[in-house]
C-alpha cells in the first residue's frame, strides 16, 4: 500500500475542471415599453410609496394608534427583531490550488480510486474554490520522502499512511495499523472519540504537519509465500517485504524484512531478492501479479486487521485556510472513510474468486503460529514503549480504550 505501480496513469488534472458544464446566465428582457422607459416608471412608483407612507404616519398620530404600529416605530420590548441584513463573509483569500504527492498509484483498486474521489469531492463541494492536482508516486518526490517534502512546504500535501514514518516517530505507526489490533469500527471509535485524533495532531504539529486520517480498510492478507509454511521454523531465514510494526514481529521470528514500494515488489520476487511479501488485501494484491510467482496466500492479516490512510498537509497551509475551508477537507475525508470500509469489504469476494481460479492456495495460520505472533508482538510493544515516550502514551491510550470497549464488544456483537 505504499508507492508506484508499473504502468501508472498520467497525473490527474485539476479535478472537475472539464467535467461539468455550467449553463450561461440568462438575462430576461424588459417588456415592450423598452429599457429607456423603465427608470421613469420606477421613479414614479417610488414617489407614490413615499406619499402613502407619510399619510399613514399622519393617520396613526391623528387617530391615536399605539406608537408601536406607527411607521418606523421601534419594536415592542420582548418582540422578535427583524433580521439584520447578513454581513458579507470575511474574505478567505484566493482560490486554493494545491499539488498532492501520492504514495499510491492511481490505478490501484480502492486506494487509487478513493483519492480521485476525494479530489473531485473537494472541487464540487467548494464550488471550485479548492482544487487539488494529483501526482503519481515519484512524480514530485519518492513515496517515502512525502513526509519531509510536505513538512518543508516543497509539496502542499501528500497521500500516504502514518505507518511509513517510523523513522520520524515510532508512535505514528499506531495510527496506521496495530498487530492484533481493532477492527475498523473500534479503531475509528478510539481515533474520533477516544483521544486518538488529538494525539495525532500533537505528533504531526511537531513536524509542521497536519494529518487527516482519510480512509480505513478491512483486514489485509498475511502474505504470499513460494512454499507452504508448516511451522514458525519455516519462516526463519526468509527475506520478506513487510510493513510497519508487523515487520518488527517477523524479525523476532528470524525473518529479514524490508519495506518496498508496490511497484518494486514483483521484480524483487521475480529476481529472488525477496522470498515472500505482504502488501494489502486480495482486491489490491491481485492487480500486482504476486500470484504468478508465489502461490501460497496466508490469512488472517494479524498485523493489519484494519489500516488507515492519510492526507498530510503542510501545517502553515492548513492554518491559512478559513474554518469553512478546513471543514471541507474534513467532509471529503469522511466520505473517503465511508467508502474505504464499504468498498473495501465488497471488493474482496470477487478478488478471492479470481485468485482461486488462477490456482492460488489459501491457507489460514494455525492457532499455535498465531499465538507465537501474538507473543512476539507483546514483546515488540513493550520495547517500543520503553524507547519512545510518545509511543507509550498512544499505546496506553489505545489499550485502555480497548479494555473498556471489550464490555460492549462482548455484549453487543455475535
Amino acid at each position: 500500500m505504499d508507492g508506484p505501480h508499473p504502468g501508472s496513469k498520467p497525473a490527474l488534472a485539476y479535478a472537475g475542471a472539464s467535467r461539468r458544464r455550467v449553463a450561461p446566465r440568462r438575462e430576461l428582457p424588459y417588456h415592450a415599453a423598452g429599457r429607456a422607459a423603465r427608470p421613469w416608471g420606477e421613479a414614479m412608483r417610488s414617489i407614490a410609496f413615499l406619499i402613502v407612507g407619510l399619510a399613514a404616519g399622519g393617520l396613526a398620530v391623528h387617530f391615536g394608534l399605539p406608537e408601536r404600529f406607527a411607521p418606523g416605530a421601534p419594536p415592542e420590548a420582548g418582540a422578535p427583531e427583524a433580521a439584520a441584513p447578513e454581513a458579507e463573509s470575511a474574505p478567505e483569500g484566493g482560490k486554493v490550488r494545491w499539488k498532492l504527492a501520492s504514495a499510491y498509484s492511481s490505478n490501484l483498486p480502492i486506494l487509487g480510486e478513493l483519492i480521485a474521489r476525494f479530489i473531485d469531492n473537494l472541487d464540487v463541494i467548494s464550488g471550485g474554490e479548492v482544487k487539488v492536482q494529483y501526482f503519481e508516486p515519484g512524480a514530485l518526490v519518492p513515496p517515502l520522502e512525502i513526509f519531509d517534502a510536505v513538512a518543508q512546504g516543497s509539496v502542499d500535501m501528500g497521500y500516504s499512511t502514518p505507518g511509513f514514518w517510523a523513522g520520524k516517530d515510532a508512535a505514528l505507526q499506531l495510527f496506521a495499523s496495530v498487530p492484533f489490533g481493532p477492527a475498523a469500527p473500534e479503531y475509528m471509535a478510539w481515533y474520533y472519540h477516544g483521544g486518538g485524533r488529538e494525539m495525532l495532531d500533537e505528533l504531526y504539529a511537531r513536524h509542521n504537519l497536519k494529518g487527516l486520517l482519510c480512509s480505513i480498510f478491512p483486514p489485509e492478507a498475511s502474505g504470499w509465500f513460494r512454499e507452504e509454511i508448516a511451522s514458525v521454523e519455516d519462516l526463519k531465514g526468509l527475506k520478506m517485504r513487510f510493513f510497519a510494526l508487523g515487520a518488527r514481529v517477523m524479525e523476532k521470528l528470524g525473518v529479514s524484512t524490508q519495506l518496498l514500494a508496490p511497484g518494486d515488489i514483483y521484480p524483487a520476487l521475480e529476481l529472488g531478492t525477496i522470498d515472500a511479501t505482504e502488501l494489502s488485501s486480495p482486491a489490491i494484491d491481485r492487480t500486482l501479479g504476486f500470484h504468478e510467482i508465489a502461490t501460497h496466500y496466508y490469512f488472517p492479516g494479524w498485523h493489519q486487521q484494519s489500516t488507515w490512510a492519510e492526507i498530510l498537509i503542510n501545517l502553515d497551509n492548513w492554518n491559512g485556510l478559513s474554518p469553512r475551508r478546513q471543514r471541507l477537507f474534513d467532509v471529503a475525508c469522511g466520505d473517503m472513510v465511508r467508502e474505504g470500509i464499504a468498498w473495501g469489504e465488497a471488493a474482496q469476494v470477487p478478488a478471492l474468486e479470481f485468485l482461486r481460479e488462477q490456482g492460488v492456495r489459501f491457507h489460514r495460520w494455525s492457532p499455535e503460529i498465531l499465538a507465537t505472533f501474538a507473543a512476539a508482538w507483546d514483546e515488540v510493544a513493550r520495547e517500543e514503549a520503553a524507547a519512545n515516550e510518545s509511543f507509550a502514551r498512544a499505546w496506553e491510550s489505545l489499550k485502555a480504550f480497548r479494555e473498556r470497549y471489550a464490555t460492549w464488544r462482548d455484549l453487543g456483537y455475535l
